[in-house]
């Protein structure tokens, strides 16, 4: 966003109606930051600033807009100012307004582009939803292995201004198979007179694109670069994902991951209303409610746990004073375990065959978490009950713990092999088992040490 002197000073030519001061100063500041601005203004100020920003620049501008924004823009435009901003867009980005708007947008829009623009839409589009060719783009350098340096130099000048990047250039043969991609300076150093090919080590990473957008997020994180080459089934070059679309894309999929975590649902809609305060209260409740219905039949089971051992709870009413205390640990040591196994799966440190090494794993820590939190509570056991009621609470802290850290390492693992988010363990599902498993282990414990008949 404009910082407040910027912002003084672009109302004061708006005021003004100095819409030429506006198209000068403008361009020099960042195409997100002008973004930001323009949706903050009434609906007239924001067509007329718009209109008046240089082409190139408010393709930029229109490109970081949110995409209710750059519906409600394109509502305002003509058809011919339409036609030229889609024009002037990157293929990605142009690729991203027709991927995010609504239908009945979007075939408006079809009938605005060029035949050539179309084909390149219609191409990207063509790929599965969340793969990398829906964020690649075919604007990229490629040359030929026999080219002379100087000649891969006087190429890069005439092409490079259409270019989503000219850090590396990619070296190709006539169909599209990819021997290298060369850094730029290494290119400039280079004696002029040598064939590009002897710059070629071999070691070029790539990516399908028909591989998961998050894929190429690891890949490019990894690798330190810039840019990722992007290949089709024929292992042919069709273009590149650029880091900064990975890294809206890393944004999205953290933000979707918080959301399973707190069972929240996502759906396709969330891809036009991504920020919460821009969301609808119909949005919102449906993203919410379906995961709180299933919840609710849940803790059923937990009551109808506890009803099993209602003779045990009738002869020693003490024992329902810790049962809150007990279930929530469970639920908590649960959640911990759930949290950092999602993570640890997401970033890749922990594969799917590392599960039974996990498994071992967390059952020494959870027993020494259960240990320490059962000294801990037995105090209270003796002051409240005596210490056969004591003894209850601490064994069946114990054991809680560990099944409800068992629980949660466990279901994200479950869910990765069954093909869905691991993310979807989230805290309120383990939550809930931890209580219905944890009102069984309790009780038992109690109706066994209490010699309840």
């Amino acid at each position: 966003m404009l910082d407040e002197s910027c912002c003084a000073e672009v109302r004061g030519l708006i005021d003004k109606r100095n819409w030429n001061g506006v198209k000068k100063m403008l361009p020099t500041l960042p195409a997100a930051d002008v973004a930001g601005y323009l949706v903050g203004l009434d609906k007239n100020e924001k067509i007329l600033l718009f209109r008046s920003l240089p082409r190139d620049f408010s393709a930029e501008v229109f490109a970081e807009m949110e995409p209710s924004n750059q519906d409600l823009f394109l509502k305002q435009l003509s058809d011919k100012e339409t036609s030229q901003l889609l024009a002037d867009l990157p293929p990605d980005d142009r690729a991203s307004v027709f991927q995010e708007l609504p239908a009945q947008v979007t075939w408006k829009l079809y009938k605005l582009l060029s035949p050539g623009d179309l084909k390149e839409v219609k191409h990207i589009l063509g790929y599965p939803e969340e793969s990398v060719g829906r964020l690649m783009t075919p604007d990229y350098i490629a040359v030929r292995p026999n080219w002379k340096i100087k000649d891969v130099l006087e190429y890069i000048r005439k092409k490079g201004r259409d270019s989503e990047t000219t850090s590396r250039i990619y070296i190709t043969d006539e169909k599209g198979h990819l021997f290298d991609d060369i850094r730029l300076r290494h290119i400039i150093i280079a004696d002029p007179e040598k064939d590009i090919k002897e710059l070629i080590k071999g070691d070029v990473t790539t990516i399908s694109a028909f591989e998961d957008q998050e894929k190429a997020v690891h890949l490019i994180k990894k690798l330190n670069i810039n840019a990722l080459p992007v290949v089709d089934s024929s292992n042919a070059m069709v273009g590149i994902v650029t880091f900064d679309d990975l890294m809206d894309v890393e944004e999205q999929e953290v933000t979707e991951d918080f959301q399973k975590i707190a069972a929240i649902s996502t759906t396709k809609e969330d891809t036009y209303v991504e920020k919460i305060g821009e969301a609808s209260i119909t949005l919102l409740y449906r993203k919410r409610i379906l995961w709180l219905v299933f919840l609710v039949f849940m803790n059923i089971f937990s009551g109808a746990a506890a009803s099993l051992f209602e003779k045990t709870i009738a002869k020693y009413i003490v024992l329902i004073f810790f049962m809150p205390l007990l279930i929530g640990s469970g639920g908590n040591a649960g959640s911990q375990s759930s949290t950092l196994m999602i993570r640890a799966l997401a970033t890749g440190d922990v594969k799917q065959n590392d599960w039974l090494k996990m498994l071992k794993r967390e059952f020494m820590i959870a027993g020494l978490l259960g240990l320490t939190m059962g000294v801990a509570v037995s105090f209270i056991g003796i002051f409240r009950g005596g210490p056969l009621i004591a003894a209850v609470v601490v064994l069946a802290m114990f054991l809680i713990v560990i099944f409800g850290s068992l629980i949660g390492i466990s279901l994200p693992f479950i869910f990765t092999k069954l093909g869905k988010d691991p993310a979807m363990a989230s805290g309120p599902l383990i939550q809930s088992l931890c209580d219905i498993t944890g009102i069984i282990i309790y009780f038992s414990i109690a109706t066994v040490i209490l010699e309840i008949p």
